[in-house]
């Protein structure tokens, strides 16, 4: 498919509607962000997105848009709820992968000399790595259908956590609409024991400091000061999401040819979101979702642990969950479009929820300020922590990026980085990296990423989101 792309302003591009498109695309990028992007196929998958029965408003691209399963990462589509399909292309494979920010009380000064031992204590508390699993922990059949069901709720009711938590995660850390029976044994055996790990690739768990803040206000709100120590863990549902989605990917290629959808591109198979196929999908998925949410749980729980160990239990307490975003996933969200209310399957992958202030998906303690928008960057430089706007809303389902998005593929990183002793360079940088294996660290490294600076500039240039805090690494523990 030819792209017909054309700039709108600064930080606006338009892939105007020409073959089998039913809408336009937009991506929100910078002249630097363009130029990597003309060289990836990132941009015909916009394009193949807005071919999609059902969709309604545009294909959507976030500042951090790279090359995807189906859709791209960065990508965002919303189909209306009646007429349009669901896609695994469009959730991803780490179903739920997403991101939880612990605030704590402590203050750099404390925690600078005694970084090396809590990051190793981390680390074994923590399972890192491809197959990573729980020695400690290992659940009954009945137990894993409960976290299928409830999520997050279910390890607060064990003890694995505090209420307070759950008001301070997307959905209140639970999807509605979940069916355990639709998992496969296949897919509920890898889930009886990798509860409460990171495993691999881009995953962490990272210990940061809070060393600027931008709006003041909206930081307290927060809890987030700055010189405080923060911890974010990164995660999703493991190999129990991966294994929803493969076991559905020929289910639903069977179903584009039952229905007669016409498929750009056969990673974006796809179902009626009314057919039994669809419904089939979405269940299995918020399934797998809110085991996510109940790893991210039971992680942060464990994390609590290790602080109470290392700082008291004193400081322990005063880690609060600031919030836990889902980066890959389908939901029904209540939208306006052009001034008409929609129901919407909104698909977001590799993107995150981004709602003002003011929208009644969210708390109480946040209705007023508007929703945190967590957002890792690599492991070297600095995150940040955002809120929605109205405008974003408005143009991009109340979406904003994930990340900063990779310029190198894993393989090209890996051979980049040969001869190089990255755990010691990382250190010299004040950095303390934890990982089983030498060749995560050098996918992951800083130069594999685009600066999220600038994506974060971009963010806000755009209006659909604004800088709160910066928050700069001082230990990780990788996957």
């Amino acid at each position: 498919m030819e792209i017909k792309l054309r700039r709108v302003d600064e930080v606006r591009w338009l892939i105007r509607r020409s073959g089998n498109m039913l809408t336009d695309g937009l991506v929100f990028a910078d002249d630097a962000i363009m130029s990597h992007l003309r060289e990836d196929r990132a941009l015909e998958q916009v394009a193949n997105v807005a071919c999609l029965p059902g969709i309604r408003g545009r294909s959507l691209a976030m500042p951090d848009i790279h090359w995807g399963y189906g859709f791209p990462i960065g990508g965002v589509a919303g189909f209306d709820a009646e007429e349009g399909i669901v896609s695994p292309g469009g959730v991803g494979y780490d179903i739920n992968c997403g991101v939880r920010l612990l605030r704590s009380d402590i203050s750099e000064a404390d925690a600078r000399s005694r970084i090396e031992p809590l990051i190793e204590s981390l680390f074994r508390a923590l399972p890192s790595g491809v197959g990573s699993h729980r020695t400690d922990l290992t659940l009954t059949q009945d137990e894993l259908t409960a976290v299928l069901t409830r999520g997050a709720g279910w390890l607060v009711e064990r003890g694995w956590g505090r209420e307070d938590d759950l008001d301070a995660i997307e959905e209140y850390g639970c999807i509605a609409g979940a069916d355990p029976g639709l998992l496969s044994p296949r897919a509920r055996k890898r889930g009886l024991n990798q509860l409460g790990t990171i495993g691999s690739g881009n995953h962490f768990a990272e210990v940061q400091v809070v060393d600027e803040v931008f709006d003041e206000s909206t930081a307290s709100a927060f809890g987030l000061s700055e010189g405080m120590i923060a911890v974010m863990i990164h995660s999703g549902s493991r190999g129990l999401g991966y294994q929803v989605c493969d076991d559905n990917l020929e289910t639903m290629l069977d179903a584009a040819d039952k229905y007669d959808i016409p498929l750009p591109d056969r990673q974006l198979c796809c179902a009626p979101l009314q057919s039994e196929e669809g419904r089939h999908y979405l269940g299995a998925m918020a399934a797998a979702a809110n085991y996510a949410f109940g790893n991210r749980q039971l992680m942060a729980h464990k994390t609590r642990g290790v602080f109470a160990d290392h700082f008291g239990a004193e400081s322990a307490a005063g880690m609060r969950t600031v919030y836990d975003v889902c980066h890959n996933i389908a939901k029904f969200e209540d939208h306006v479009l052009d001034g008409v209310p929609q129901r919407l399957c909104v698909h977001r992958k590799g993107a995150t929820r981004a709602f003002p202030p003011g929208h009644e998906a969210l708390p109480e303690r946040y209705r007023d300020i508007g929703q945190p928008v967590l957002i890792p960057g690599d492991m070297g430089r600095y995150s940040f922590v955002a809120v929605g706007t109205a405008e974003g809303l408005e143009e991009t389902l109340g979406s904003s990026c994930h990340g900063a998005g990779r310029l190198m593929s894993r393989t090209k990183s890996r051979k980049a980085m040969r001869g190089r002793d990255l755990f010691a360079e990382f250190r010299e940088r004040g950095i303390i990296v934890r990982s089983d294996r030498a060749s995560t660290v050098a996918e992951e490294v800083p130069e594999a990423y685009k600066d999220l600076a600038n994506v974060i500039d971009v963010v806000v240039a755009a209006d659909i989101g604004r800088r709160v805090a910066r928050l700069r690494p001082l230990g990780v523990v990788k996957g």
